[in-house]
């Protein structure tokens, strides 16, 4: 398994940064962690896909990502006193991490500084990555926000040659890209009628990735 975060590491640093790193399963619905937790510990996804979802003021949670193998999650619990999680993640399937805690990432600097340079990296990626998203959400309209997520999902979700199926329910896709359910299922029901997607019960099945990616404006 290749993470890109460990992309800049010689070999050795990375075999190390893993050995270091302790592997954890987790079962549908299971929360790696919760929102408000004391954070002590980055996640590195093997396998399986993991939602991070956040609070609302009505008491409600939102969506904000979905993470897929290779990704990670839990990064500023590397700070100096971490804090506590701002958002919670939960298991949308059965899903394994390799967890390095903030302990075991300091002993890894001390030993091996060029490590010290990963957080900078994460928190930059992080920061590249929020800036992106409040950009689209203050400047693109829903539809080419949602065709977008869709387009990302989908190819987090390609296996081989097959239309990539993704097994989110409208409701999440609405958290994901700042809509309401009711508005969301009105653009999905277009690019249906249009034969880009197909509809069913808890996903969505993505028949033409082109057409999706032309609509999203990234052609």
């Amino acid at each position: 398994m290749d993470w890109p975060l460990l992309a800049p590491l010689a070999p050795e640093e990375r075999e190390a940064v893993l050995e270091a790193a302790r592997e954890r399963s987790f079962a549908k619905g299971e929360a790696v962690c919760n929102e408000g937790d004391p954070a002590d510990a980055m996640h590195l996804l093997v396998s399986g896909r993991l939602v991070v979802q956040v609070s609302t003021p009505d008491g409600e949670r939102a969506s904000l990502n979905v993470l897929g193998p290779g990704d990670h999650v839990g990064e500023l619990a590397l700070l100096p006193h971490g804090g506590r999680r701002s958002a919670s993640v939960i298991a949308l399937e059965a899903a394994t991490t390799r967890v390095l805690t903030a302990h075991a990432f300091h002993e890894l600097c001390a030993r091996h500084p060029a490590v010290q340079g990963l957080l900078v990296d994460l928190l930059a990626e992080r920061v590249k990555e929020l800036s992106n998203r409040l950009l689209e959400t203050m400047y693109l309209p829903l539809d080419r926000r949602l065709y977008r997520s869709l387009l990302q999902l989908g190819h987090s979700y390609a296996v081989g040659d097959r239309d990539p199926e993704v097994p989110l329910t409208q409701e999440q896709l609405a958290d994901l890209v700042g809509g309401t359910r009711p508005t969301v299922n009105q653009i999905l029901q277009r690019l249906a009628d249009e034969g880009i997607i197909e509809l069913g019960r808890g996903r969505v099945v993505i028949r033409d990735l082109h057409a999706l990616r032309a609509k999203g404006g990234l052609e």
